[in-house]
């Protein structure tokens, strides 16, 4: 894959690395003295390109005809919007991805500035605080499709009321699949049949409702009893 970062800043400095160490092609744009002195003790020279990131003819000396990525990580929105929007309508950059320094300009980061993936720092935060406190001691492990699904984690505890039930007559909703039963060291492949033990771990993959679902399962009554009485 071939991305192209605009902004060599942390966020951007640190995301090309890990693409460089897992075999991608990038080019990173930068005209900050401080910062392109920074990034060339740590990125190999030649993927660096040096000016506005905003000009087209820096934006095609790095390659962005031929991009499959635009990751827009400069520190001002305006900056990170029209880049999106330029990659798109005059390139042709099948995916955008752009950073917001104001959460209160979040709302503009869409599909009419052509940004398919925001990255807001505070609602990524703010939404993994939520996550923790309302799955009790489920594990989030990926996210897929645009974070609609998460594949997760969670040992059964002693008492929880899934326990000894098959999983067709737990009434799980149709979003949560159970996708494997770790016991005692063991992979099982769970079938309809088959019934949770206590300290089994699951791995499952279910919608913001399917995870709720199955923590309250999962857990242990104490912890259920004061999960519900939190959320009332």
């Amino acid at each position: 894959m071939f991305v192209v970062i605009a902004g060599g800043g942390r966020t951007g400095s640190q995301l090309g690395r890990l693409l460089i160490q897992q075999n991608h092609e990038i080019r990173i744009i930068d005209n900050r003295k401080d910062i392109l002195s920074s990034i060339h003790h740590e990125l190999p020279t030649e993927v660096i390109i040096e000016g506005d990131p905003t000009h087209p003819d820096v934006l095609e000396q790095a390659g962005i005809q031929h991009a499959d990525v635009l990751a827009a990580c400069t520190t001002r929105d305006e900056v990170n919007l029209l880049l999106a929007y330029f990659a798109r309508s005059r390139y042709n950059v099948p995916r955008t991805i752009s950073r917001v320094n104001n959460p209160r300009n979040a709302w503009l980061f869409n599909e009419l500035f052509s940004v398919d993936v925001a990255l807001n720092q505070a609602e990524i935060l703010a939404n993994l605080i939520q996550e923790e406190m309302s799955l009790g001691d489920m594990m989030t492990l990926l996210k897929l499709r645009r974070g609609n699904y998460s594949l997760v984690e969670e040992k059964i505890a002693e008492g929880a009321p899934g326990i000894g039930i098959a999983i067709k007559d737990l009434g799980l909703p149709d979003r949560c699949v159970i996708a494997g039963i770790i016991r005692k060291g063991e992979m099982m492949l769970p079938r309809g049949i088959t019934a949770f033990e206590a300290g089994d771990e699951v791995l499952a993959i279910v919608d913001p409702q399917g995870a709720k679902q199955l923590s309250e399962l999962l857990m242990s009554p104490v912890r259920n009893n004061n999960h519900n009485h939190n959320n009332h």
